[in-house]
């Protein structure tokens, strides 16, 4: 997500963005540690983007006069999970089909 976008998006929605990077981070990170990642650069692009949703946060926190992390501790809890823009951890059953494991459905 490019920086004007972010700024476009309202507090909510922002820290709604970063908990999902971060959600995704996680799912590559087990992607990369099981020889399931196809891409490994976007282990970096997941940091940068969430580096990037942090700052703006910050930067809104500062203008508003909040503590640090005063944004992400409100909106945190209504955060809700799915919708993820990374390809998801793989499965065992994907796992055990890649490795022709499956069993034949017959």
């Amino acid at each position: 997500m490019e920086k004007t976008d972010l700024k476009a998006l309202s507090d909510e929605a922002l820290v709604h963005h970063e908990l999902g990077l971060e959600r995704d981070l996680v799912r590559a990170l087990f992607a990369h540690r099981s020889n399931a990642l196809n891409d490994s650069s976007r282990l970096g692009k997941l940091r940068k983007g969430i580096a990037r949703a942090r700052t703006e946060q910050r930067v809104r926190e500062l203008a508003a006069g909040l503590s640090k992390d005063a944004l992400r501790n409100r909106f945190r809890g209504t955060f809700v999970a799915g919708g993820s823009s990374v390809e998801s951890a793989p499965t065992l059953g994907g796992l055990a089909e890649q490795l022709g494991l499956a069993a034949d459905e017959g």
